[in-house]
């Protein structure tokens, strides 16, 4: 699938959005392009600057903002908009947006590092570890191993409800399912055999599942997100969150009230969809994984990273095929990616290994996706892929 067309379509209304301040603050270090690479850079910048605020209108979207990785170094950032359209704040490179599916990537380079470090086998079968049954009546459970949770091929669904239990839906590692519950099971393992349960706050979601909560904000956070300097993110609510987390806006372009993640929300949610960032402290995890450091306490080996970008499964959508690779979803010419749809948030990454450049855009608003959509094809975004 080209990497023009893997987003779905939005609904496209164009108007004028008087609330929205088109300005913000760019950042930029020219030193590090230079030479033949300037010029594409320079075209990428100026189309960026001139194209987000007009989508922005279009779409509705008070608030936008992006980090370019090139040469596995944060080269340009910028905030567009208003973070919140009553406060008329505006976005600024500190502004913090929910990353949605994006933790799921973040998430799983942290289960790699613990395969590495032994406390689970990426390929033994999670029974082995989980304190009791994830499912009972199906002796395919015994199958499902931490590389089908993080390929989606375990053959667990999305999600459970009350019109659809929790089922395994075919033979694990056969066939391609995106699965949220799968990214919960194997969290819920790893709080088992890493973490804590507080037994006495706990909750019900799907389909009357009760949850309690965990510390998986502080594992996570002592994992990847303190090693890799993320300072502007987490998944509790802490100082910096607080202070500089934008607001969700609905399709017109209408706020939501802020949601404020719960103990149990978090142990259910935070592998799946929890994480709040920046652009620019996502693209610092980014560049761990196009630029390999490793291996320390932390990072992972340069095999382990290989592993997590090879294609395992197929996706076929329509015409089109992709693969995911153990975290990630591998487009063609090896660019990989993943996005993230949160009411009121939406947001995408994108990278290219082999030029180790990348592209986060993080929105504010429902018509996110179309504005990101947009955004991928312009032309000059090529010069990612083929500016070395």
């Amino acid at each position: 699938m080209h990497r023009r067309k893997f987003l779905r379509y939005g609904a496209h209304t164009a108007l004028s959005l008087s609330f929205i301040s088109l300005g913000g603050c760019a950042h930029r270090d020219p030193k590090r392009v230079e030479g033949k690479a300037a010029v594409a850079w320079n075209a990428l910048v100026a189309e960026l600057e001139a194209q987000v605020p007009r989508l922005m209108v279009e779409d509705k979207v008070p608030g936008v903002s992006i980090a370019v990785v090139h040469d596995a170094q944060v080269v340009w950032r910028r905030g567009f908009g208003l973070a919140d359209v009553t406060t008329k704040v505006p976005v600024d490179n500190d502004t913090v947006f929910e990353a949605a599916s994006m933790s799921k990537p973040v998430f799983a380079y942290v289960a790699l590092k613990l395969c590495e470090k032994g406390v689970i086998g990426l390929d033994t079968p999670l029974t082995k570890y989980a304190p009791e049954s994830f499912l009972t009546g199906d002796p395919r459970l015994e199958l499902i191993t931490p590389r089908h949770i993080l390929s989606h091929s375990s053959g667990l669904q999305n999600w459970r409800s009350q019109e659809k239990p929790l089922k395994i839906h075919f033979a694990p590692g056969s066939q391609y399912m995106y699965s949220g519950e799968g990214y919960y099971y194997l969290q819920s393992v790893i709080t088992h055999l890493k973490g804590r349960v507080n037994r006495n706050d706990c909750a019900q979601f799907e389909a009357g599942f009760e949850v309690c909560a965990t510390d998986i904000d502080e594992f996570m956070t002592r994992s990847v997100l303190s090693p890799f300097e993320m300072r502007s993110s987490g998944y509790s609510m802490n100082q910096v969150i607080e202070r500089h987390r934008a607001t969700g806006h609905d399709s017109e372009g209408n706020p939501f009230p802020k949601r404020k993640p719960t103990g149990p929300g978090l142990a259910r949610y935070a592998a799946v969809g929890a994480l709040q960032t920046t652009p620019a402290d996502y693209a610092k995890f980014l560049i761990e994984v196009l630029n390999p450091k490793g291996p320390d306490d932390f990072r992972l080996k340069k095999d382990t990273v290989s592993e997590m970008l090879r294609p395992h499964v197929k996706v076929v959508n329509g015409p089109h095929t992709s693969s995911w690779g153990l975290g990630w979803q591998i487009q063609d010419k090896g660019l990989i990616n993943h996005g993230g749809d949160n009411k009121g948030f939406h947001c995408h990454a994108i990278a290219s290994p082999k030029t180790k450049s990348g592209f986060v855009v993080m929105t504010n608003g429902d018509g996110g996706p179309k504005l990101i959509q947009q955004v991928f094809e312009l032309p000059a975004l090529d010069a990612l892929w083929s500016v070395g």
